[in-house]
Protein backbone atom coordinates (compact mmCIF):
# COMPACT_ATOMS: atom_id res chain seq x y z
CA UNK A 1 0.00 0.00 0.00
CA UNK A 2 1.47 3.71 -0.79
CA UNK A 3 0.93 6.72 0.39
CA UNK A 4 -1.88 8.42 -1.57
CA UNK A 5 -0.09 11.74 -0.96
CA UNK A 6 3.40 10.50 -2.61
CA UNK A 7 0.81 9.49 -5.08
CA UNK A 8 -0.34 12.15 -5.98
CA UNK A 9 2.54 14.24 -5.81
CA UNK A 10 4.81 11.88 -8.05
CA UNK A 11 1.51 11.93 -10.92
CA UNK A 12 1.64 15.85 -10.58
CA UNK A 13 5.16 15.73 -11.46
CA UNK A 14 5.19 13.49 -14.03
CA UNK A 15 2.07 15.57 -15.39
CA UNK A 16 4.69 18.81 -14.89
CA UNK A 17 7.14 17.46 -16.89
CA UNK A 18 4.58 16.32 -20.00
CA UNK A 19 3.61 19.49 -20.22
CA UNK A 20 6.98 21.35 -19.73
CA UNK A 21 8.02 18.72 -23.04
CA UNK A 22 4.53 19.84 -24.79
CA UNK A 23 5.08 23.48 -24.12
CA UNK A 24 8.76 23.44 -25.39
CA UNK A 25 7.71 21.77 -28.51
CA UNK A 26 9.85 18.14 -27.35
CA UNK A 27 8.52 14.43 -27.21
CA UNK A 28 6.74 13.23 -24.20
CA UNK A 29 9.88 11.44 -24.02
CA UNK A 30 12.18 13.63 -24.28
CA UNK A 31 13.32 14.26 -20.32
CA UNK A 32 13.22 11.45 -17.47
CA UNK A 33 12.63 12.65 -13.79
CA UNK A 34 15.30 11.80 -11.82
CA UNK A 35 13.91 11.23 -8.04
CA UNK A 36 15.76 13.26 -5.80
CA UNK A 37 15.42 11.05 -2.54
CA UNK A 38 18.32 12.10 -0.15
CA UNK A 39 17.00 12.55 3.75
CA UNK A 40 14.15 10.51 2.71
CA UNK A 41 13.41 7.12 4.31
CA UNK A 42 14.41 3.98 2.32
CA UNK A 43 10.12 3.14 3.06
CA UNK A 44 9.35 5.99 0.75
CA UNK A 45 11.98 5.26 -2.05
CA UNK A 46 10.05 1.38 -2.22
CA UNK A 47 6.62 3.18 -2.67
CA UNK A 48 7.68 5.75 -5.01
CA UNK A 49 9.19 2.29 -6.50
CA UNK A 50 5.84 0.27 -6.30
CA UNK A 51 4.45 3.46 -8.37
CA UNK A 52 6.72 3.32 -11.50
CA UNK A 53 9.75 5.56 -10.26
CA UNK A 54 13.09 3.71 -10.99
CA UNK A 55 15.78 6.79 -11.09
CA UNK A 56 16.98 8.04 -7.60
CA UNK A 57 19.28 10.60 -6.72
CA UNK A 58 21.45 10.61 -3.55
CA UNK A 59 24.05 13.24 -2.14
CA UNK A 60 25.33 11.52 1.26
CA UNK A 61 27.13 8.27 0.82
CA UNK A 62 26.66 6.24 3.85
CA UNK A 63 23.12 7.48 3.54
CA UNK A 64 22.66 5.83 -0.06
CA UNK A 65 24.43 3.03 1.19
CA UNK A 66 22.14 1.92 4.03
CA UNK A 67 19.50 2.91 1.89
CA UNK A 68 20.76 0.06 -1.15
CA UNK A 69 21.36 -2.28 0.88
CA UNK A 70 17.58 -2.44 2.50
CA UNK A 71 16.28 -2.13 -0.94
CA UNK A 72 18.94 -4.51 -2.30
CA UNK A 73 15.60 -6.39 -3.52
CA UNK A 74 14.26 -4.14 -5.80
CA UNK A 75 17.19 -4.87 -8.68
CA UNK A 76 16.11 -2.23 -11.63
CA UNK A 77 17.00 0.95 -9.29
CA UNK A 78 19.05 3.20 -11.38
CA UNK A 79 20.79 5.24 -8.38
CA UNK A 80 22.17 8.29 -9.57
CA UNK A 81 24.76 10.05 -7.12
CA UNK A 82 24.38 13.95 -7.06
CA UNK A 83 26.13 15.59 -4.72
CA UNK A 84 29.87 16.82 -4.01
CA UNK A 85 32.17 13.60 -3.38
CA UNK A 86 35.35 13.92 -1.66
CA UNK A 87 38.00 11.83 -3.16
CA UNK A 88 38.35 9.40 -0.12
CA UNK A 89 34.87 8.48 -0.84
CA UNK A 90 35.25 7.90 -4.65
CA UNK A 91 35.55 3.88 -4.52
CA UNK A 92 31.63 3.36 -2.69
CA UNK A 93 30.20 5.58 -5.45
CA UNK A 94 31.98 3.58 -8.34
CA UNK A 95 31.38 0.36 -6.52
CA UNK A 96 27.38 1.00 -6.07
CA UNK A 97 26.17 3.77 -8.13
CA UNK A 98 25.30 3.64 -11.90
CA UNK A 99 25.64 7.53 -12.72
CA UNK A 100 27.58 10.40 -10.90
CA UNK A 101 26.60 13.74 -11.69
CA UNK A 102 29.10 15.74 -9.90
CA UNK A 103 32.29 15.25 -11.56
CA UNK A 104 34.47 18.13 -11.39
CA UNK A 105 38.10 17.82 -11.62
CA UNK A 106 40.88 15.43 -12.98
CA UNK A 107 41.68 13.71 -9.59
CA UNK A 108 38.27 12.57 -8.71
CA UNK A 109 37.94 10.90 -12.43
CA UNK A 110 40.58 9.40 -12.46
CA UNK A 111 39.92 7.76 -8.90
CA UNK A 112 36.82 6.52 -9.75
CA UNK A 113 38.18 5.03 -13.22
CA UNK A 114 40.62 3.01 -10.99
CA UNK A 115 37.93 1.78 -8.94
CA UNK A 116 35.04 0.92 -10.90
CA UNK A 117 34.70 -2.54 -11.11
CA UNK A 118 34.59 -4.17 -14.75
CA UNK A 119 32.13 -6.03 -14.02
CA UNK A 120 29.44 -3.45 -13.65
CA UNK A 121 30.43 -1.45 -16.68
CA UNK A 122 31.61 2.01 -17.39
CA UNK A 123 30.51 4.48 -14.82
CA UNK A 124 27.84 7.17 -16.64
CA UNK A 125 29.71 10.39 -15.54
CA UNK A 126 28.18 14.14 -16.23
CA UNK A 127 30.59 16.78 -15.23
CA UNK A 128 29.44 19.35 -13.05
CA UNK A 129 29.81 22.92 -14.47
CA UNK A 130 29.50 25.87 -12.44
CA UNK A 131 27.53 27.85 -14.70
CA UNK A 132 26.93 30.92 -12.57
CA UNK A 133 30.34 31.19 -11.29
CA UNK A 134 29.47 31.30 -7.75
CA UNK A 135 32.07 30.70 -5.33
CA UNK A 136 29.74 28.73 -2.78
CA UNK A 137 29.23 26.12 -5.45
CA UNK A 138 30.95 23.36 -6.78
CA UNK A 139 31.57 22.69 -10.41
CA UNK A 140 33.95 23.23 -13.47
CA UNK A 141 34.74 26.66 -14.83
CA UNK A 142 33.34 26.30 -18.85
CA UNK A 143 36.92 27.60 -19.92
CA UNK A 144 38.18 24.53 -18.21
CA UNK A 145 35.39 21.82 -19.33
CA UNK A 146 36.93 20.95 -22.92
CA UNK A 147 40.52 19.69 -20.79
CA UNK A 148 38.58 17.63 -18.13
CA UNK A 149 35.95 16.19 -20.67
CA UNK A 150 38.45 14.84 -23.10
CA UNK A 151 40.01 13.29 -20.28
CA UNK A 152 37.22 11.45 -18.95
CA UNK A 153 35.94 10.49 -22.11
CA UNK A 154 39.74 8.78 -22.38
CA UNK A 155 39.09 6.58 -19.42
CA UNK A 156 37.91 2.98 -19.97
CA UNK A 157 36.06 2.50 -17.05
CA UNK A 158 33.62 5.37 -17.21
CA UNK A 159 31.23 6.78 -20.18
CA UNK A 160 30.97 10.22 -20.70
CA UNK A 161 27.11 11.37 -20.85
CA UNK A 162 26.90 15.18 -20.38
CA UNK A 163 26.83 18.14 -18.24
CA UNK A 164 25.60 19.34 -14.59
CA UNK A 165 24.58 22.04 -13.56
CA UNK A 166 22.96 24.11 -10.15
CA UNK A 167 22.44 27.98 -11.61
CA UNK A 168 21.96 30.31 -9.03
CA UNK A 169 17.91 30.88 -8.07
CA UNK A 170 16.21 33.14 -9.95
CA UNK A 171 12.20 33.58 -9.40
CA UNK A 172 12.16 34.89 -12.82
CA UNK A 173 11.75 32.69 -16.14
CA UNK A 174 13.88 34.69 -18.21
CA UNK A 175 16.69 34.66 -15.95
CA UNK A 176 16.46 31.19 -15.09
CA UNK A 177 16.45 30.18 -18.67
CA UNK A 178 20.02 32.20 -19.52
CA UNK A 179 22.31 29.46 -17.46
CA UNK A 180 20.52 26.49 -19.17
CA UNK A 181 21.02 28.20 -22.29
CA UNK A 182 24.75 28.31 -21.41
CA UNK A 183 24.54 24.74 -20.67
CA UNK A 184 23.20 23.47 -23.46
CA UNK A 185 25.59 24.84 -25.55
CA UNK A 186 28.75 24.10 -24.17
CA UNK A 187 27.14 20.30 -24.46
CA UNK A 188 27.03 20.95 -28.28
CA UNK A 189 30.49 22.63 -28.46
CA UNK A 190 31.99 19.19 -26.60
CA UNK A 191 29.42 17.00 -29.24
CA UNK A 192 31.70 18.38 -31.96
CA UNK A 193 34.60 18.22 -30.04
CA UNK A 194 34.40 14.43 -28.99
CA UNK A 195 31.93 13.31 -31.82
CA UNK A 196 31.96 9.38 -30.59
CA UNK A 197 31.16 10.39 -27.13
CA UNK A 198 27.66 9.83 -26.14
CA UNK A 199 26.94 12.82 -24.54
CA UNK A 200 23.13 12.89 -24.76
CA UNK A 201 22.81 14.01 -21.15
CA UNK A 202 21.79 17.80 -19.73
CA UNK A 203 21.15 17.22 -16.08
CA UNK A 204 19.55 19.97 -15.15
CA UNK A 205 16.15 21.87 -13.54
CA UNK A 206 14.76 21.25 -10.20
CA UNK A 207 11.28 21.74 -8.70
CA UNK A 208 11.50 25.41 -8.99
CA UNK A 209 12.71 25.92 -12.16
CA UNK A 210 11.75 22.67 -14.27
CA UNK A 211 10.06 24.68 -17.32
CA UNK A 212 12.82 26.89 -17.91
CA UNK A 213 15.17 23.90 -18.26
CA UNK A 214 12.83 21.37 -20.19
CA UNK A 215 12.80 24.49 -22.73
CA UNK A 216 16.37 23.98 -23.17
CA UNK A 217 16.94 20.76 -23.59
CA UNK A 218 17.20 19.35 -20.35
CA UNK A 219 17.17 15.62 -20.54
CA UNK A 220 16.94 14.25 -16.49
CA UNK A 221 14.94 16.79 -14.11
CA UNK A 222 16.10 16.39 -10.62
CA UNK A 223 12.56 16.79 -7.89
CA UNK A 224 12.75 16.24 -4.58
CA UNK A 225 10.63 18.58 -2.78
CA UNK A 226 8.10 18.46 -5.22
CA UNK A 227 7.86 14.28 -4.98
CA UNK A 228 8.75 13.81 -1.50
CA UNK A 229 7.86 17.39 0.26
CA UNK A 230 10.27 19.36 2.26
CA UNK A 231 13.43 17.18 3.65
CA UNK A 232 15.12 17.75 6.74
CA UNK A 233 18.91 17.47 6.60
CA UNK A 234 19.91 14.14 7.89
Amino acid sequence: MTDPALSESLTAARERLSAALLAAGRPDDGARLLAVSKTKPAAMIREAWQLGQREFGENYVQEALDKQAELADLNDIVWHFIGPLQSNKSRIVAEHFAWIHSVDRERLARRLDAQRPTSLGPLNVCLQVNISDEASKSGIALADLPALAEVVHGLPNLRLRGLMAIPAPSTDPDKQRRPFTRLRDALESLRARLPEAPLDTLSMGMSSDLEAAVMEGATLVRLGTAIFGARQRP
